[in-house]
């Protein structure tokens, strides 16, 4: 199935644009670093939109739990810090609430 891979390359569209701004705001980065976060949350948008989900509030209801473990992966990653016990029980609730929504028999 392509949707979980649509979902996490989106996840990592939009965590890196949203990183971007933080960076620069945050961290104070060059401003410079704005417009490559803007053309990432464009991407993210338009990765979104390419998921097999027939509503659009179902496919990202979906995208949510896979979001949120991308973002631990993106702290452990990028931000070298490990998630804790308590991120990943978290993450793995969302993700298996995001496979029932993504999954689950439909009727017609």
């Amino acid at each position: 199935m392509l949707t979980p891979l649509l979902y996490v390359a989106a996840a990592l569209a939009e965590i890196a644009g949203c990183f971007a701004f933080w960076s620069w705001w945050r961290l104070d980065k060059p401003l410079g670093w704005l417009l490559p976060g803007l053309l990432s949350l464009a991407l993210f948008a338009w990765l979104l939109s390419l998921s097999d989900a027939d509503y659009a509030g179902r496919a990202y209801a979906a995208y949510g739990g896979v979001y949120i473990a991308t973002s631990l992966t993106w702290l452990w990653l990028v931000e070298q810090r490990a998630p804790d016990r308590w991120d990943l029980m978290g993450a793995s609730l969302c993700l298996a609430g995001a496979a029932i929504i993504l999954l689950g028999p439909r009727s017609a």
